[in-house]
């Protein structure tokens, strides 16, 4: 395999007839550690550090959902169907048996996929993320459109604003995460387009208008549950419900940071997961 994610070459498997783009990396044994990102990511979204930490250990597999990036299709407007499409994904890829990484709208999808497909799952990582129901995703368009009008405004990346906190220490995490995201310089994956925008939010305002989940009681998995203590985009309040649902969960909360607080902290994060997941 790739000897890291900048270098990952894109790979394509068939899911019912739609070709669903992904990048694989790591040792080849062991369960895999599968990734779900947020809403408007491609797979050079995430993040070259943390994905390269994660894979000194761990099989890692990130995955464009249908629409999204260079897979084909339309992107569904529910979390429901596209956590159907990540089990579909994780069946055409003969996968069996994985750990689950989401991060805020892939939260959502693992979430969901854990209730869809229990015995698919070991464990779970629930990073920047909210149960159904709760407060935060039905204001990601408005968060959305206010960050791309500082954005052009301030000359700065939409991702200053809605990733990290407003302070010289979040302005530095920020430069150098937007700095690791443009290693990869050939092979890159295709923007998401206006219409899968526009899905994924009418997914995430279902999400929260729905109620929360009883099922999440069941979840006899072991979950981590992560996030920065200012989140602008999924309150950080919602980790702390998330985490009271779930019956097996550990939480931790990232100071100084803010929604991509897993970026910020991508050390001590790759090293949290590493451990949850050896455990």
């Amino acid at each position: 395999m790739a000897a890291n994610f900048v270098q990952a070459p894109a790979e394509t498997v068939d899911v019912g007839g739609t070709p669903f783009a992904y990048r694989e990396l790591g040792p080849a044994a062991g369960v895999p550690l599968v990734l779900l990102n947020h809403i408007t990511a491609v797979l050079d979204d995430w993040d070259p550090a943390l994905v390269d930490g994660l894979a000194a250990e761990r099989r890692v597999i990130v995955v464009d959902l249908r629409g999204v990036g260079a897979s084909g299709g339309t992107t569904p407007d529910s979390i429901e169907a596209m956590a159907a499409d990540t089990v579909a994904f994780l069946e055409a890829r003969g996968l069996d048996t994985v750990d689950l990484l989401g991060f805020s709208l892939g939260g959502m999808v693992a979430q969901s996929v854990v209730e869809q497909a229990p015995e698919l799952v070991r464990r779970l990582v629930l990073a920047g993320t909210s149960p159904a129901g709760d407060e935060g995703p039905a204001g990601w368009g408005a968060g959305l459109q206010d960050a791309f009008g500082r954005s052009a405004a301030e000359g700065k990346h939409p991702k200053h604003f809605l990733f990290f906190s407003p302070t010289s220490r979040g302005e530095a995490a920020a430069n150098a995460f937007l700095a690791r995201l443009d290693e990869r310089t050939e092979d890159r994956d295709t923007p998401v387009t206006d219409e899968t925008i526009g899905a994924q939010l009418t997914a995430a305002t279902k999400w929260e208008q729905g109620t929360s989940p009883a099922g999440l009681a069941d979840v006899d998995k072991p979950v981590l549950v992560v996030n920065g203590d200012n989140d602008v985009l999924v309150p950080t309040i919602s980790s702390f419900t998330l985490a009271r649902l779930l019956p097996n969960a550990t939480l931790s909360i990232y100071p100084h940071a803010g929604h991509g607080a897993i970026f910020q902290y991508h050390e001590l994060f790759v090293q949290q997961v590493l451990e949850f997941l050896g455990e």
